[in-house]
């Protein structure tokens, strides 16, 4: 099977042709050896443009691709850790924070009997996750010891990653509720490495149930 040329190859024989061309008297006058050259010109032109635009399409689709499968296993880590959220080891209760973009509570992810402080934020277009270990007696989470990992990049969430909702499945809006009443709990990740070209944002969406506090056993 022939394979298509480079734009180099190209222009490489239509060099030789022109050469060839005027080696054996082809009987070409002037005009019409410029005509046969801007006619060429144009042609390489329109394939240079037609590989460096496929080459940026590839290269974007792939970019989104990454963006997008980074983010589905970050949602995959945190629903995991999220439903088995627990008391922290100082006493503190399984959630301290409700925010719309920040969502803080305890639980064992490495289960070493530990349980860590577990932070989960959008920091730009980041979305991040920060993770205190136990330390002293009394048990401390210091802040200053938190550890920040990137799970996804090219975030552009407008509307809220996280909602909370109580045992009757109804929505949560205000902080005191969401810390006492969170039963249940979505999140709502939008990604897209570049919104002024296609494809449209890519949404990833999942639900949660903390078991330690369901009431419906």
């Amino acid at each position: 099977m022939r394979r298509g040329f480079t734009p180099h190859q190209f222009s490489m024989r239509i060099t030789r042709i022109l050469k060839t061309a005027t080696k054996i008297g082809a009987g070409f006058t002037l005009i019409e050896v410029i005509v046969t050259i801007v006619i060429f010109s144009l042609a390489l032109g329109a394939i240079s443009s037609f590989v460096v635009l496929g080459y940026k399409t590839q290269s974007y689709t792939f970019q989104q691709s990454v963006a997008i499968g980074e983010a589905r296993k970050g949602i995959e880590t945190m629903v995991k850790e999220i439903r088995e959220a627990r008391l922290g080891d100082d006493g503190s209760y399984i959630i301290e924070m409700a925010q719309d973009f920040e969502f803080i509570f305890y639980s064992d992810i490495d289960k070493d009997e530990d349980t860590e402080r577990i932070r989960y934020f959008v920091d730009g277009e980041n979305f991040q996750k920060g993770v205190v270990e136990p330390t002293g007696w009394p048990i401390e989470y210091p802040s200053a010891n938190e550890k920040i990992y990137t799970l996804s990049q090219h975030v552009k969430n407008l509307p809220p990653i996280f909602h909370y909702y109580d045992g009757s499945g109804n929505e949560l809006t205000e902080l005191p509720a969401r810390l006492k009443d969170t039963k249940l709990m979505k999140v709502y990740l939008v990604i897209n490495v570049n919104p002024n070209r296609p494809p449209q944002d890519f949404i990833l969406e999942s639900s949660v149930q903390i078991r330690n506090l369901k009431t419906n056993l």
